[in-house]
């Protein structure tokens, strides 16, 4: 495969700019449909004109279908685009990218999606459906999955599908409540995936940071303590990263302690762990949930984040502790391997 691809390139490299091109526009139909074709053209930044061309190419192949409400892939369609998928993985080079990253960061498993979530928002739900691939290959039946919460994970929960395999799986909560927009909170989230999945949940109706006093006497109620055991309890952690001084600022910190991460170069957040470059813990918030220290062998932690602008904060927090699954976007990997 690599040498026909290497023969293309050399003879015929007009061919496959014409493939990555409508491999992208079945993409972002796949995970955008239905769609009109005036927003497809605005995302893709191809013109009217000759996104016309392209997709009513792609009508008369039979792989998509024209509606009042927009564009729709066919089946037809779902099929090539997966059998394309790792094709185009060698072709845009993520094959490549995956295996640097997993000897720079020392995870066992990378995967690399195209696209740039800090420029355009579908690539979120592009990481949201390779984790949540990744996720059915590895559950097992009567598996608790924790789930923390953000942007990225609503976009993961986005991407749940139905499965019969998981009507035993239970989905909890990693963390109490941050007090932001409810739809990116990790209780919405975990529930959210189990209903679209078929599965169970459990939900953990405590905020996340406590004082000494407050948290003590929680954790002490019967109901608490069992909805902790259970999250204690996971086989597969699911989580974000985030920028340390965009965390603080949800966590409403003061002017202080945000003034200190700068200071420090503090640069990620995860687990209510904040990392400096040299992925140190220089804080740690007291949190209601999962910690950092509970996260032992048993246990499959995937960390799903994008955009190059996360790249600093991924690199922190795999020098700490490198997940068995990274899944990223090709920006972040780029920037990731440039640093």
């Amino acid at each position: 495969m690599d040498q026909l691809i290497d023969i293309q390139r050399k003879l015929a490299p007009d061919v496959l700019d014409i493939m990555i091109k409508r491999y992208r526009i079945l993409q972002y139909i796949r995970l955008m449909q239905p769609i009109g074709r005036r927003s497809l053209s605005s995302s893709l930044a191809i013109s009217e004109r000759v996104l016309r061309g392209e997709v009513t190419f792609l009508k008369d192949q039979g792989l998509l279908m024209f509606a009042p409400t927009g564009m729709y892939v066919t089946a037809e369609g779902e099929k090539l685009y997966e059998q394309l998928e790792g094709v185009m993985k060698e072709l845009l080079g993520l094959r490549d990218l995956e295996a640097k990253l997993r000897s720079r960061l020392g995870v066992k498993e990378a995967i690399v999606v195209p696209g740039d979530s800090d420029a355009f928002t579908w690539v979120k739900r592009e990481l949201g459906r390779a984790c949540i691939a990744r996720m059915k290959e590895a559950v097992k039946p009567h598996d608790v999955i924790a789930v923390m919460g953000g942007t990225t994970l609503a976009a993961v929960a986005e991407m749940m599908t139905p499965d019969p395999n998981m009507e035993t799986v239970t989905f909890v909560p990693a963390r109490g409540g941050l007090g932001e927009q409810v739809e990116n909170q990790a209780n919405t989230i975990s529930a959210q995936m189990a209903g679209k999945a078929g599965a169970n949940y459990k939900l953990l109706h405590v905020p996340d940071q406590l004082s000494e006093e407050t948290y003590a006497s929680l954790i002490a109620e019967p109901g608490v303590r069992d909805i902790l055991e259970k999250i204690k309890s996971a086989s597969m952690v699911i989580h974000g990263i985030g920028e340390a001084n965009t965390m603080a600022l949800r966590r409403g910190s003061s002017e202080e302690f945000l003034h200190k991460l700068t200071e420090e170069q503090v640069v990620a957040e995860a687990f209510g762990y904040y990392f400096d470059k040299k992925g140190t813990v220089r804080y740690k918030q007291r949190t209601i949930g999962l910690q950092l220290d509970t996260l032992d062998d048993s246990k499959l932690v995937i960390s799903v984040a994008g955009g190059a602008s996360k790249a600093e904060a991924i690199s922190a927090y795999m020098n700490y502790r490198p997940s068995d699954v990274l899944i990223t976007d090709e920006e972040a990997a780029k920037r990731l391997l440039s640093m």
